[in-house]
């Protein structure tokens, strides 16, 4: 009878190929280096070829060994992808991938109504300015800020942006800003999510291209941190209603004078098209869509200075 394929081996020598080094393949598998290079000489053994060059400080893979290697590893890919699965199907647990700003700003302030909702739910956030590849990395939902259109994603919308300007009372008070005009003596707080300063000033003011571009500016990578510099009065910002409904709320930030800037983008709460949902993803999605409907806009009125 033929000896049984060493599928253990198959997975500790991916590892090692993975990371060229029997020790971090041990430390990913959490065994002994000893225990690596044991299946691997099984594997060896029983491919009747050798698949490592051992000298003292290191481990060099043969040209057998990557041949090998390119061929089966796409096939552990997918028992792997499979395998995580089946078994995510049976978890109560959700992963969700949310951009900074709204996961602090409006999500994580709703987090436990969501779970007091749902006791049984363990929920997994990722906080991330990348656009993660859902399935690949694992995440059930995500929460893009985009138009809503992607062939490959299912994309239930939240809320339609519309940009507000805001900043401290206090500097509105300082710089006396009634209209649009008066941002001519403002900071501009610029941020990588809503870089629409020359759109919006070109909306609403008669200031012209070179004017904008002479007004001085402090630019942030995130808005949190725009957020953050406009409460304690180093400029004016532009923002989604709902990045800003705390300060708002508690006087930290005010609308200046009623001016907005309707976006073609919008906040959807998406997954891949095809998957299917384990109870605890649809769960979280229908409360996600809930809240947001809920909410509204999130658009608050200006404050009078």
């Amino acid at each position: 009878m033929p000896t049984p394929l060493p599928v253990k081996s198959l997975l500790v020598f991916d590892a090692a190929m993975k990371h060229n080094s029997f020790a971090l393949a041990a430390q990913e598998l959490h065994v002994t280096p000893g225990a690596v290079g044991q299946q691997i000489q099984k594997l060896e053994e029983w491919l009747g070829t050798p698949l490592f060059i051992r000298s003292t400080r290191q481990v060099l893979p043969t040209a057998e060994a990557l041949s090998y290697w390119a061929a089966v590893k796409p096939a552990l890919a997918r028992i792997r992808q499979a395998s995580d699965d089946v078994r995510r199907r049976q978890s109560n647990e959700v992963r969700l991938s949310v951009p900074p700003t709204l996961a602090a700003k409006w999500f994580a302030p709703r987090m436990a109504a969501f779970l007091t909702q749902n006791p049984g739910i363990s929920l997994h956030l990722s906080a991330t300015t990348a656009v993660v590849d859902l399935e690949r990395d694992g995440i059930d939902l995500a929460l893009r800020h985009f138009d809503g259109n992607d062939p490959a994603l299912e994309a239930a919308l939240l809320w339609r942006d519309e940009i507000h300007l805001y900043c401290s009372p206090a500097y509105a008070k300082k710089l006396r800003l009634k209209k649009p005009d008066d941002l001519a003596r403002a900071t501009l707080l610029h941020t990588t999510f809503h870089p629409h300063w020359h759109e919006w000033l070109q909306r609403h003011s008669a200031l012209t291209a070179q004017q904008i571009d002479a007004l001085p500016g402090l630019h942030f990578d995130q808005g949190m941190l725009a957020i953050e510099a406009a409460r304690h009065g180093q400029g004016a910002m532009l923002s989604s209603a709902i990045l800003t409904e705390a300060e708002v709320r508690d006087g930290a930030l005010c609308e200046p004078f009623p001016a907005t800037l309707p976006l073609a983008k919008g906040y959807y709460v998406v997954h891949p098209r095809h998957a299917v949902l384990r109870p605890a993803a649809v769960a979280l999605k229908q409360w996600l869509v809930a809240a947001a409907h809920a909410q509204g806009d999130g658009a608050q009125p200006p404050v009078p200075i």
